[in-house]
Parts: structure tokens; C-alpha cells; sequence
């Protein structure tokens, strides 16, 4: 029997559930184990005032070290780029879509008008960020819960939108069939990937698990997780990045974005598959060479 952590929102034992499949498909008998985590239980406070760093998988963690279950499943853009002691990363599930996306409740034709004063539905910062370098006369409503608690915020508040990830609404089937995607807005890093995470010592958990990974999607978020390693930043800064891989080599493209939206700094780079344990951090010494240095100084204020 492996027992497999998770939080208890639907999205997350979606995600837990295609890891059981993964495991059973093997033989292996699993049960899941629902587990609260900090960031479930305050769901008012925005993230970037809660030292959001690991927020989400902190208690999974903890008891995968405790031993109370065998396997952590984490959204991966949640996951800090440095481990806890004594747990690896055992696989990358296949990516879902990377993009986010805009449900709107005004007219769609408003996305052409950069000056729209836009109310939108978002407390990450790295979205925010990113909307009012487009948008600068937007503001933002704070939008915290589980999937289903946003979308009835959505439908309850006189705001003009909110931003989701696209892979998370489709995965339990409340995308909309009003949406916008918004391709210009780069995502998290390791937005749309799922992680299964073990201790180092559990060898066999280790090998059942490996069979699960994806290598491309391993290797496409390994790059993105190591630029935003390379610029020092963790999942509350407004750093983006998509790595893509294109049969014989991977494009990267990465950026960071003031908070209020007045300067954006972007690398593009491409990178054969034999550099992917450096190419990550070789984007992120580019965009600090090309004055990146000055924008997470005024970033860290």
C-alpha cells in the first residue's frame, strides 16, 4: 500500500488521483490521505502577505517526513525551489496547459482598449504585475479558495474579470466557454505541472514512482525553477517563465515585472537538451546582466 498526500481541494485529488492511476497501473495498491495546509485554512489574507514560500505544501511535506504518507503530490509552481531535508523529487507527470486565462463579465472587445479601467480578480503578484504593464489604470481584488470558492467570488462581485490557470479549470471541468486566453501573459514557473515528491531514504517508492516521469516536462520546468532560483525569487515574486522543448532543442523565454506594472525586463534564449542542467540559471544571470539587478532591488523593498 503507498499512501498518497494531498490537500483536500478538488483540483488537488484530481492531481493526486492521476498519480494513483499512474501507481496502480503498476500493481501497486494506494489509498489517499487529505491533508490541510496553511494556505487552505486562511483563505482572506493575500498570499504575498502570508511569506507564501511553500505555504501550500509546508503540512504535505511534514508528513511525508513523518512518515504518514509515502507520496506528496504538489501543484509544482507551489513547490520552493530548494527541498526540505530528506525529500527528492521523484517525477514529473505530463504538463497540462501552461497559460492562464481571463474569465471575463464585461465586453471582450475591452481587451483591445489599454486604457480600460479594469477590476480584476487575482492575488498573485506576478499576474498583477504583468496585467497593469498592459493594463496601467487596473486595480485588483483580492481572489483566494479553492477553484469553485473563486469562480462564485467571480459571480458574486461587480468586478470586470478574474485570472486562472487554465490548466487547473480544465482539469475538473469549470472552464468556461467565455474566456480569454491570455497568451502575451507569461506563467509561473512550472505553471500546469504536477510533482510527486519522496523521502530520499524510500528506495522502492522511488523506483514505482520514477516510471511515472516525463522527461521533457521534467526538463522544461527544471529550467524555469532554476531561473527563478538563479534570481533568487520564490513563488510570491512577479518572476515568470515557460521553457518549451521543440524536438531538438528548448526555447526559454523569462521575465520580471514591477508590481505596479511600470517596467518589465525579458530574456529569450535557446538551449540544446545537453544544457539543460545549466540553461536556467544561465537565463537568469542574462536578464540580471541586462538590469534585472535593479528591478528585484526594487522589487525587495
Amino acid at each position: 500500500m503507498i499512501r498518497i498526500g494531498t490537500r483536500a481541494s478538488t483540483l488537488a485529488q484530481w492531481q493526486a488521483q492521476q498519480a494513483a492511476e499512474g501507481l496502480q497501473q503498476q500493481g501497486v495498491v494506494t489509498s489517499l490521505v487529505l491533508i490541510s495546509s496553511e494556505g487552505d485554512a486562511d483563505q482572506v489574507t493575500p498570499l504575498y502577505e502570508m511569506g507564501v514560500e511553500g505555504i501550500f505544501t509546508k503540512a504535505l511535506d511534514a508528513a511525508l517526513l513523518a512518515g504518514t504518507i509515502d507520496v506528496a503530490v504538489h501543484s509544482l509552481k507551489d513547490v520552493p525551489t530548494r527541498l526540505a531535508e530528506g525529500l527528492v523529487q521523484a517525477a514529473v507527470l505530463p504538463r497540462g496547459p501552461t497559460e492562464d486565462v481571463l474569465l471575463y463579465k464585461t465586453e471582450a472587445a475591452a481587451l483591445n482598449d489599454v486604457d480600460f479601467p479594469w477590476a480584476i480578480g487575482t492575488c498573485s503578484l506576478r499576474r498583477q504585475a504583468q496585467w497593469k504593464y498592459r493594463y496601467p489604470n487596473a486595480r485588483f481584488e483580492n481572489l483566494r479558495g479553492n477553484m469553485e470558492t473563486r469562480l462564485q467570488q467571480l459571480a458574486q462581485q461587480p468586478w470586470h474579470g478574474a485570472i486562472f490557470a487554465k490548466a487547473g479549470l480544465e482539469r475538473i471541468g469549470l472552464l468556461p466557454p467565455q474566456y480569454a486566453l491570455l497568451d502575451w501573459m507569461l506563467p509561473a514557473p512550472a505553471q500546469g505541472a504536477m510533482v510527486l515528491l519522496c523521502r530520499q531514504d524510500d528506495t522502492r517508492t522511488l523506483e514505482l514512482c520514477a516510471a511515472l516521469n516525463d522527461e521533457m516536462t521534467a526538463a522544461c520546468v527544471q529550467i524555469e525553477r532554476d531561473f527563478l532560483r538563479g534570481l533568487m525569487g520564490g513563488c510570491a515574486m512577479p518572476i515568470a517563465a515557460l521553457a518549451q522543448h521543440h524536438f531538438s532543442h528548448i526555447s526559454f523565454t523569462g521575465n520580471v515585472c514591477l508590481p505596479d506594472g511600470s517596467d518589465l525586463l525579458e530574456v529569450s534564449c535557446t538551449f540544446s537538451l545537453d544544457e539543460v542542467d545549466e540553461a536556467g540559471f544561465t537565463a537568469a544571470d542574462k536578464l540580471l546582466s541586462q538590469g534585472g539587478h535593479r528591478l528585484l532591488a526594487q522589487i525587495r523593498k
